[in-house]
């Protein structure tokens, strides 16, 4: 089986950058590329800041640090993740965006690369027929924060191979995580399972069945979730949780997936959740 040596990340935001963070301290060469150079710019000092709380917590030594900086390459050159053996895309959950890239990135990566998505429910399959090598496209589904979170979901496609599978599951392990196998269907089974109970908190606010407070209390204390739905929306950011409904609605055509109108009114104000400061709480 192939030893991945070095791992492409394209898009330096909050999933992408926490990619390269676990893939760079677990010893891979890293190239993180990003359209802009102020993204870079940001994921570096992001990973910084992760890496100097894992020192804190003595799970890292300094060189350590040192050692896991100096194996990122942050470019806003596409054409470097050419050197990579394997690419993960992490741009924003909307198919046009992630089609694009998968067509780019067939181009530009070498022929043996295996193309993977960190998408959180659009269909692997579609992406895969964006590219000449459906058999290599596999979905590599990290959960945020992805230094903290131990699962990752991989999802096979139609035409995905056995030996793109065992070489995705043999690389998450090795960045320290816990692969699962799933089938690709809308959502696959996280956030199939989870969106629709963030939506039906917010139905219970919007019909003002409780406060927000109440809710996310009676998740936490009756439940034993560690956060709140509506904590976590904000977490998670309004935006995807909506993008992610409207995959599920259109994708399995059943009315118990229509994302609810407090959550759009929400997206259009632009409260987003922490990323805009303000969502169903103030940050």
């Amino acid at each position: 089986m192939v030893a991945i040596q070095s791992v492409g990340v394209i898009g330096a935001g909050t999933m992408g950058n926490g990619i390269a963070h676990v893939a760079a301290r677990s010893g891979l060469k890293v190239i993180l590329h990003d359209v802009e150079q102020r993204s870079l710019d940001r994921a570096i000092s992001t990973i910084t800041k992760n890496l100097d709380r894992e020192i804190a917590k003595g799970k890292i030594s300094v060189d350590d640090k040192s050692s896991a900086l100096s194996r990122i390459t942050p470019t806003i050159r596409n054409t470097a993740i050419a050197e990579a053996d394997f690419i993960i895309e992490a741009v924003i959950e909307d198919f046009g965006t992630k089609s694009k890239v998968f067509q780019a990135m067939d181009q530009i990566a070498r022929p043996g690369a295996i193309l993977a998505s960190n998408t959180s429910s659009i269909s692997i399959t579609k992406l895969a027929s964006r590219t000449k090598r459906a058999d290599k496209v596999i979905g590599m589904h990290f959960m945020n924060p992805v230094p903290m979170m131990p699962l990752v979901e991989i999802v096979k496609g139609l035409a995905t191979s056995d030996e793109t599978y065992q070489i995705t599951k043999q690389l998450a392990a090795s960045l320290g995580k816990t692969p699962v196998e799933v089938n690709d269907f809308p959502g696959f089974v996280s956030n199939r399972v989870l969106m629709p109970m963030i939506n039906e908190a917010i139905y219970c606010v919007m019909e003002g069945v409780g406060t927000v407070e109440a809710v996310d209390s009676i998740m936490k204390l009756g439940m034993n979730h560690p956060m709140g739905p509506l904590s976590l929306a904000d977490l998670i950011g309004l935006d995807v949780c909506l993008d992610i409904m409207e995959v599920l609605h259109s994708g399995l055509g059943d009315s118990k997936y229509r994302p609810c109108p407090l959550l759009r009114k929400m997206v259009d104000a632009g409260r987003l959740g922490r990323k805009s400061g303000q969502g169903f709480y103030k940050y």
